[in-house]
């Protein structure tokens, strides 16, 4: 792996080819049958649409159309394929048996425009998610409409703000801790609060006097991450609710680190008032280009009036229905009720798991990210000596002396097999290295990326210039990242 080369990777590229330089006039992949009907007239059919350029596309035989495609397949990395450590992002397995029950034909050939007798089994699936998310919570009611994580931060703001509403109180300002995810303070300012930043200790949680300085009437909520950006659990989270709850605030959770949390303890019992899920986190449905997303928010009783419309309901006959009537309704935050093939992924895996199940997740999460934060302390800084939860962020300080930077040792991982761990976040932790095993990883998984990690770090101290221009094994060398952001190549085009 060590001496894998530049020249190697160019070979190979050279040797596999895009489908465009295959391309000889006269090829097909195809061949139609006689017509055995009249032949139409396209450009009376067509008229001016009719195209007969079609420009410089491809021609090919079948046997290298499937190849490409194939080939193309072989080179994506999945989580099939290998671990994620990327931190935050909780890059976990996703069941099988998740996909065969979304796949049953009465689930998969639902329609939203549905008649509600006729969707009972959906509705009752809904029905059964949002009761297991509640008990995991803690909390009172529940929305399942949000698409995304951060859709979820939206959708909770605005509950907030209507809630303050209600009261007659215009706050102003939202308190974002600097562990927070990124996406906190965008969503803040996208429902028209302006963004107070909150320091943290030295330890990496939110500091009480800071908080106890900045909170005033005119805060509507704190956005606080729980477990937060470093792995960390905020030991004075009942003392930071009861800070806001004094003031009038509410405390928003961001539950995107719910994974290290789940069958231990609630927020709902510590005092948070509103807070998302996202059910790709923590309930292993797909993520990313796999997805799409959903992202629940879960609230307290004061909010229930102010949830999106319509809301799940039990009838008197003992059915199910969705009531629009929610004069206080903040409206719909999605068409029809969200993804619902989502919910049904995640409803297995809640269900597969049992409480007992959960629970063992949550502690076998734990448990791998503190044996990677063991396996390379001393080979890596470790900022903070507080103990991880689900995630430990290191950082790039021992090897920088050397010119190697977090991206460059992340680059380096690529060559050893692995997905890069997230770089450069934290921001609060300059050079960070932040790496979430999840419980998906086996022992033997997790000691080979120890071993790739430890191999780095000694490349490092004897030839720093290898990672510095690594990866080396891949198709395409190391990008020039400004240009890829300021002047995208998005389509292939012919040499002229």
């Amino acid at each position: 792996m060590k001496h894998m080369t530049r020249k190697a990777t160019r070979h190979v590229n050279q040797n596999e080819g895009l489908i465009f330089e295959k391309s000889s006039p006269g090829k097909a992949a195809w061949k139609l049958a006689p017509l055995d009907v009249p032949e139409v007239d396209t450009k009376e059919l067509l008229g001016s649409a009719e195209r007969k350029d079609l420009g410089n596309m491809p021609e090919v035989s079948e046997i290298e159309i499937i190849r490409h495609f194939t080939r193309l397949s072989t080179w994506n990395y999945a989580i099939d394929l290998g671990m994620y450590p990327l931190g935050s992002c909780t890059m976990k397995y996703n069941p099988r048996v998740n996909e065969a029950v979304s796949r049953l034909d009465g689930i998969a050939n639902a329609h939203p425009y549905q008649p509600e007798k006729t969707s009972q089994g959906a509705l009752r699936i809904i029905k059964t998610l949002s009761d297991c998310l509640l008990e995991i919570t803690g909390m009172d009611a529940i929305t399942l409409q949000p698409a995304a994580g951060a859709h979820g931060e939206l959708t909770g703001l605005l509950l907030v703000r209507a809630y303050h509403d209600a009261q007659g109180s215009s706050r102003k300002k939202v308190l974002i801790p600097d562990s927070a995810h990124g996406t906190n303070p965008a969503t803040a300012a996208m429902v028209g609060y302006a963004v107070e930043n909150l320091k943290s200790s030295a330890q990496g949680m939110v500091d009480i006097g800071a908080l106890e300085a900045q909170m005033n009437e005119d805060v509507a909520a704190l956005m606080l991450t729980n477990p937060n950006t470093l792995g960390v659990f905020e030991q004075d989270i009942h003392k930071i609710a009861e800070l806001l709850h004094a003031k009038g605030g509410l405390l928003y959770m961001d539950g995107a680190n719910m994974n290290a949390l789940v069958g231990k303890v609630r927020p709902g019992d510590f005092g948070v008032d509103v807070m998302h899920l996202n059910l790709h986190k923590t309930f292993s449905t797909p993520h990313g280009g796999g997805g799409p997303g959903s992202g629940p928010v879960a609230i307290k009783k004061q909010l229930e009036p102010f949830l999106p419309k319509p809301v799940l309901i039990s009838k008197p006959d003992g059915t199910l229905g969705f009531d629009y009537e929610r004069p206080q309704s903040i409206g719909r935050v999605r068409s029809f009720y969200g993804n619902f093939g989502m919910f049904v992924r995640a409803l297995a895996y809640i269900l597969a798991n049992g409480p007992d199940g959960l629970r063992q997740t949550t502690e076998d999460a734990v448990l791998n990210a503190n044996y990677i934060r063991k396996g390379l302390e001393g080979t890596y800084d470790l900022p903070y000596s507080i103990p991880s939860m689900h995630e430990v962020v290191f950082s790039d300080k021992i090897q920088a002396r050397k010119g190697a930077r977090t991206m460059d040792l992340a680059k380096r991982v690529i060559d050893y097999g692995f997905h890069p761990y997230t770089t450069a976040f934290p921001l609060i932790v300059p050079g960070a290295m932040m790496i979430e095993p999840t419980e998906s990883e086996s022992k033997e998984e997790l000691d080979l990326f120890l071993e790739a990690m430890r191999s780095i770090a000694q490349e490092v101290e004897e030839d720093a210039e290898l990672v510095k221009t690594a990866p080396h094994s891949t198709r395409v060398s190391r990008l020039d990242e400004t240009a890829a952001a300021r002047k995208p190549v998005l389509r292939w085009k012919p040499t002229p």
